[in-house]
């Protein structure tokens, strides 16, 4: 991995100012400096005002997601901690003892599953916001629950809650996915990207540090870190500091933070950027699951067009092949080195792309939607907004494929094929006969 290279800093700076005389002017320039410093005080002040204010309104909690007083507490006590240790159980000594936060959501439902029938010991963690339909993740919960994990409900920045969890259970590995999820969105509630995405991280990040034995963490980044990069297809070793969004540069952020943990405290930290993730159990915000819902209903859907009328393209990546890849992340992953709060050495910090390898036109995820539904969608052709969306996504997951064996094995329409299916038997009734 490439090492940061040193901030620059500003040349030809004077050491000193110049001597003059005072003379007859002194008391016009006595009073010019009183004035001038007066000014400086006033405006600083003023920049320091507006930030503290920037910050209280980024910081709290917006109403239509719970903040953590508005969470229930009734964590603790001897039934909940045998609820904990119950799921966080291994059946091989061998095993993995994971925490993994984000639990009801779409990738940490399927995540945790899967290390589950394994034999790791998996205990989930979600504060069940209403970002999308509660309903959907209160049925994960309950798929969960079939599946013998225990999903505590909570705030990733309540670090009470999640010092009691390390109470109870010696994690060995913490699969970080709780966040704030969706471009467009963050311009209806920044605060929300902020308080999860990033006070959430360094929440979990601190209590980590000073936990012994300190876990390895791996940790949801994102495609959107490549932002306004025009190369393809995207590398880790490309440029990630042009954001196209604030839900980009909250992930981003991310990764710096996680390097300043890594190189400070010596946790074992490894990012995945995902592409587009898609499948059963999915998420609503999602084009793929509203263009279904909504060419059933019989509602136009609105494809965007780039601005020189080229087509938008996404690397679509099923679910299955996103979990194998987070899995092979959390066996790879090697031990932090820090213990107390103190690191030992150097430790283990990497980042890898988990997408599909090839982008398709959104005009053709609706035609497959079309041709697996039956029915003939109505389709409103529009620019792309101003909204932080990008033209197209395309990972290169060369590095991923020789670390981690990560290798895709599900195309567009196949994976699509098992969304409708989970779909029309999630939501009954809500097929209609065909319109072609």
């Amino acid at each position: 991995m490439s090492q940061l290279k040193p901030i620059s800093h500003l040349d030809n700076i004077p050491s000193t100012p110049g001597k003059f005389k005072l003379e007859k002017s002194q008391p016009y320039i006595h009073r010019l400096r009183f004035h001038t410093s007066l000014s400086k005080l006033t405006l600083w002040s003023s920049f320091f005002l507006v930030f503290i204010l920037f910050y209280y309104v980024l910081s709290s909690p917006s109403p239509s997601l719970p903040s953590r007083r508005s969470l229930n507490d009734s964590w603790g006590g001897p039934s909940w901690e045998k609820r904990v240790t119950r799921s966080a159980q291994r059946r091989s000594s061998h095993g993995l003892t994971v925490l993994v936060t984000g639990a009801a959501g779409f990738v940490g439902t399927h995540v945790s599953i899967a290390l589950k029938r394994r034999g790791d010991g998996v205990l989930g963690l979600d504060n069940f916001n209403h970002y999308y339909e509660p309903q959907l993740k209160r049925d994960r919960q309950k798929l969960l629950e079939r599946n013998g994990v225990f999903v505590v409900e909570g705030d990733i920045n309540d670090s009470s809650l999640l010092k009691k969890l390390f109470d109870v259970v010696a994690f060995s590995h913490i699969m970080h996915l709780a966040a704030q999820a969706g471009v467009r969105y963050a311009m209806q509630n920044p605060g929300s990207y902020v308080h999860s995405n990033i006070a959430g991280f360094v929440n979990i990040l601190e209590v980590c540090k000073s936990v012994n034995p300190q876990p390895a963490i791996v940790w949801a980044s994102s495609s959107s870190v490549y932002g306004l990069n025009s190369k393809v297809p995207f590398s880790e070793k490309d440029r990630t500091d042009q954001p196209a969004s604030l839900y980009a540069a909250t992930k981003k952020a991310g990764e710096e933070i996680a390097h300043t943990y890594n190189h400070i405290y010596g946790l074992s930290i490894t990012g995945l950027r995902f592409f587009t993730v898609y499948g059963p159990w999915g998420r609503p915000d999602m084009a793929y699951f509203f263009f279904t819902k909504d060419i059933l209903k019989g509602k136009p859907i609105t494809i965007f067009e780039a601005p020189d009328h080229g087509s938008v393209a996404r690397d679509f990546t099923y679910i299955d092949d996103v979990v194998k890849g987070c899995v092979a992340a959390l066996d790879t992953a090697k031990k932090s080195t820090g213990s107390g709060g103190k690191k030992g050495g150097p430790a283990q910090l990497r980042i890898f792309n988990l997408g599909n390898t090839s982008p398709v036109p959104v005009s053709e995820l609706v035609n497959i939607l079309e041709k697996l539904l039956k029915v003939k969608a109505k389709k409103k052709v529009l620019p792309m907004p101003r909204n932080g969306d990008v033209k197209f996504t395309h990972a290169n997951i060369s590095l991923a494929h020789k670390e981690l064996r990560y290798k895709p094995e599900t195309d567009l329409e196949t994976g699509l094929k098992k969304f409708v299916r989970w779909y029309l038997s999630y939501y009954p009734g809500s097929g209609k006969k065909s319109s072609w």
